[in-house]
């Protein structure tokens, strides 16, 4: 009897606490999803007080081989880079900060050979030339090129991979090049 009456005690005891560590998970877990706290970084170091402006100008393809959606597809996302980005407005000309180049290579190569002696894997890669301007502080200006590669099996037609292969290099050159003019990394 004395046993039993230890079992049930500790039956009781259990059963509570779990009661307890139940009630505090959830309060935890609401205070958790109710109180958070939102930092966001977007990596532009830009003295605002002193640089307002920034001119983007069209990048032109100057490459031999060329796919014609490059062009507008690289240039809307450059703009919409620093749009979303920065605080800086966009000026037509005489921007606090100006960008400018030329696409100037666009080629797809033999990346890997199986081993039957076939090209396994292609690379394509875009490269961009970029001048960059900065009228506030003109000891940041340069001249660059940068480039970026995706590859893909040969398996594959380049037709049907092309678009998705662009807009994952674009993304990289529009972000070097951000990284370059105004995150100072």
């Amino acid at each position: 009897m004395r046993q039993y009456t230890h079992h049930k005690k500790n039956r009781s005891f259990t059963i509570r606490l779990c009661g307890y560590v139940t009630m505090v998970l959830c309060l935890t877990a609401i205070l958790l999803t109710s109180c958070s706290i939102s930092y966001k970084f977007n990596g532009a170091s830009i003295d605002y007080s002193k640089t307002k402006t920034i001119t983007i100008s069209e990048f032109p393809i100057r490459s031999n081989y060329v796919w014609a959606p490059m062009g507008p597809m690289f240039n809307n996302q450059l703009k919409d880079q620093f749009a979303s980005h920065t605080k800086l407005t966009q000026v037509r000309r005489n921007g606090d900060l100006k960008i400018e180049g030329e696409i100037t290579q666009y080629q797809q190569r033999n990346k890997s050979v199986s081993s039957e002696g076939y090209s396994a894997m292609t690379e394509l890669s875009i490269t961009v030339n970029v001048r960059f301007t900065n009228n506030i502080n003109h000891s940041e200006d340069f001249e660059r090129q940068f480039t970026a590669t995706q590859s893909y099996e040969t398996t594959q037609s380049l037709s049907s991979v092309q678009e998705e292969l662009v807009r994952q290099m674009i993304e990289d050159l529009c972000d070097q090049i951000f990284n370059a003019t105004v995150a100072n990394w």
